[in-house]
């Protein structure tokens, strides 16, 4: 039998549609049929979910970036630091730095005039739009491609996220971040909060920042009682504050008041006949006698006061360990000192630290480059305060004998200066004479890490050479400042030695028990004290002898490229320094000579022993620091309360006080002469 075979289907005959038609690939496969509806919402839905979180994803980031990048309360704190006015020790201010600010504004609490003025010129649209206006910016750009007057098309808030968050520079990708922050400052901030910001941080001219600042030193008014006009004039100068500061040129700012005032009208803040008027404001800048902003001392100074003022907008003074009298001393001393055309510094300080006079240099005006806290020079034989304090420390006695004869380590061969020597020396004698041969056998038998050592606990930071002889010569640079503060270290046998310009607190006994300073031992300090008077008494340092106790050193560089001297009496330390900016040879100046002499005529005249020496012509007004009381006829405004202060001037003392928003002063004839409206005498 066959196996049963399926007979195959029979074809079926073609669709209707299809009967007749030509395939002439028949291996290809039939096209597949279009998409269903469904089909298609369905992959249009992926679409927009896939969008919606990569959006999300993005703007969760962005608004994490501008959390950790521009944090709303920095809109809070003033754009510029706040003025900060340093006085001396007595109360005599010496410097003024920093903007002139003052407290915030409230809008609630502004006249309607006042913030007109600034929506009127600055941003029509302000309560209506996101925080960027594209009506204004399509304005702006017709204007400029057109020819027309230039104009910005940022708004308040953008003006806020300017100057509040990023920097000047202008690039497309700075206003893309402007407009971005703009709209999150609008979605996290009201209006009337985001125009606070605005008017409490922005520029008027003068170094002037904020609208109350503004309205004080234009008018000596607060903006709570500004006039239509005074308003207008102010919101006039955002556009351009430097050059239309109605201090430097009225006209101007004249001119861009009226443009303030018509826009006042054309937005309903002012009628015409209100416009018609007005008058151009009376400018009522007060006298503020302003004091330098820079000088060496305040320079110095500025960074610790910023650490101790409060963050905010108020003005402060603050009270300095700066002494006016001593700091006029050094200021004459230095100018009369005959160096020439090289520089000379001084800084003088309390043995704790106190820094009572500054000197940088010859003329602040010319070079504030400070010699005392800037320049590192090298301080001579002065360091062999440091060797011998080691030795000391190591046992060694000042009667001790030390080899003096020329002495060769490797290549270096130093010499004494006029070529002594001796089989043997002391080490008083030694420290006196400023042997170098002795100096240099001396650390050599110590180790420069003993050395070296004794320089860090006293408060040098400067790089010290290990492994070179000339170490004990001091060739390795240092700044007068710090070797000035260890020398005050062996005055207070208490190290290190800080130096600051501000007032510190003693610590209690607890914590001098536990973290208060190292002390030398009594025989230590008694040596070196031994030898620091024999170098002043009968050695080097002769020329700065006094009819007291003193105690220093001379020093001087290699071929006569620094000249030093630094000692203490009288409570006062005080380094001299003499030298060349350019590091060129002096000629004939010696650390016992100029520099000596120096030291002695600050030393002399702070002890009150002489009448200070006239300064020669052409240098009875130079600063060399701070001004001080006989710098200045006039004595500037001291703050006696919150919004009072005192000073004298033209022979008036006038008392400046705020009455009802408006600023008032009192003028007072000082002395015994007579006033003009009052009776003769009898």
């Amino acid at each position: 039998m066959f196996p049963f075979r399926k007979k195959p289907a029979a074809a079926s005959p073609p669709p209707a549609e299809t009967a007749g038609a030509s395939f002439p690939d028949a291996g290809i496969a039939a096209a597949a049929p279009p998409p269903r509806p469904e089909t298609r919402r369905r992959k249009w839905a992926r679409r927009i979910s896939r969008g919606f979180a990569i959006f999300s994803i993005i703007f969760i980031l962005l608004v994490g970036w501008l959390a950790l990048t521009a944090p709303l309360s920095k809109s809070l704190e003033p754009i510029a630091p706040p003025e900060i006015t340093l006085l001396a020790s007595d109360g005599t201010p010496i410097a003024r730095m920093g903007a002139i600010v003052d407290k915030p504004v409230d809008v609630g609490k502004l006249p309607r005039h006042v913030t007109g003025a600034f929506i009127a010129i600055e941003d029509r649209r302000f309560y209506s739009h996101w925080g960027v206006d594209p009506r204004s910016i399509a304005r702006a750009i017709w204007a400029n491609v057109s020819g027309g007057r230039s104009q910005g098309g940022s708004t308040i808030t953008q003006q806020l996220a300017k100057f509040t968050f990023l920097t000047p520079k202008k690039t497309l990708g700075r206003k893309a971040r402007e407009a971005l922050i703009a709209f999150w400052i609008e979605a996290w901030l009201s209006k009337d909060d985001i125009l606070d910001r605005y008017l409490s941080n922005a520029y008027f001219g003068d170094n002037t920042y904020g609208l109350r600042a503004a309205s004080l030193h234009y008018f000596s008014r607060q903006p709570e009682k500004l006039t239509p006009a005074q308003a207008a004039m102010l919101a006039g100068l955002v556009q351009a504050p430097s050059r239309l500061a109605p201090t430097k040129n009225p006209d101007l700012a004249a001119k861009r008041m009226k443009l303030v005032v018509q826009a006042m009208v054309d937005t309903g803040y002012m009628t015409q006949a209100e416009a018609k008027a007005l008058r151009t404001p009376r400018v009522d800048v007060r006298s503020r006698n302003d004091l330098p902003t820079g000088t060496y001392f305040a320079d110095w100074a500025l960074p610790e006061a910023r650490k101790l003022s409060d963050v905010g907008y108020s003005r402060q003074t603050i009270r300095t360990t700066l002494d006016a009298r001593l700091q006029g001393i050094a200021r004459r001393v230095t100018a009369n000192s005959g160096v020439g055309k090289a520089q000379v510094a001084l800084v003088a300080m309390r043995p704790n630290g106190e820094v009572v006079a500054m000197v940088g240099g010859r003329d602040y005006a010319a070079s504030p480059f400070n010699r005392v806290t800037q320049a590192r020079r090298q301080p001579g034989s002065t360091f062999k305060l440091f060797v011998y304090l080691a030795a000391l420390k190591d046992g060694k006695e000042p009667d001790d004998l030390i080899d003096n004869q020329p002495i060769t380590v490797g290549s270096y061969q130093p010499k004494n200066a006029g070529g002594a020597y001796s089989d043997t020396i002391t080490l008083e004698d030694g420290f006196a004479s400023s042997s170098n041969v002795a100096a240099v056998r001396l650390l050599r038998e110590v180790g420069d890490d003993k050395v070296i050592r004794m320089a860090r606990d006293l408060g040098v930071t400067s790089p010290l050479a290990r492994g070179d002889p000339s170490l004990a010569l001091g060739t390795s640079s240092m700044t007068l400042l710090e070797l000035t503060a260890a020398y005050a270290a062996v005055a207070a046998n208490a190290y290190p030695v800080v130096p600051h310009a501000f007032k510190e607190e003693e610590n209690g006994w607890f914590e001098n028990l536990f973290f208060g300073p190292e002390h030398f031992g009594s025989r230590v300090h008694d040596d070196i004290e031994e030898l620091l008077r024999a170098a002043v008494n009968r050695g080097t340092g002769r020329a700065a002898r006094l009819p007291q106790a003193n105690f220093g050193k001379t020093g001087t560089s290699q071929d006569s490229r620094d000249a030093l001297f630094v000692g203490y009496a009288n409570g006062l330390v005080v380094g001299i320094w003499v030298g060349n900016d350019d590091n060129s040879p002096l000629h004939g100046v010696v650390g016992g000579g100029l520099p000596a002499r120096i030291w002695r005529d600050f030393m002399v005249q702070a002890n009150g022993k002489r009448a200070p020496a006239k300064a020669p012509p052409g240098r009875e007004t130079d600063p060399g620091g701070p001004v001080q009381q006989l710098d200045v006829p006039d004595i500037p405004a001291i703050p006696v309360a919150d919004k009072t202060s005192i000073e004298v001037k033209d022979g008036n003392a006038v008392i400046s006080t705020e009455i009802g928003g408006t600023r008032v002063d009192l003028r007072l004839p000082v002395g015994d002469r007579p006033s003009e409206t009052a009776p003769p005498p009898p």
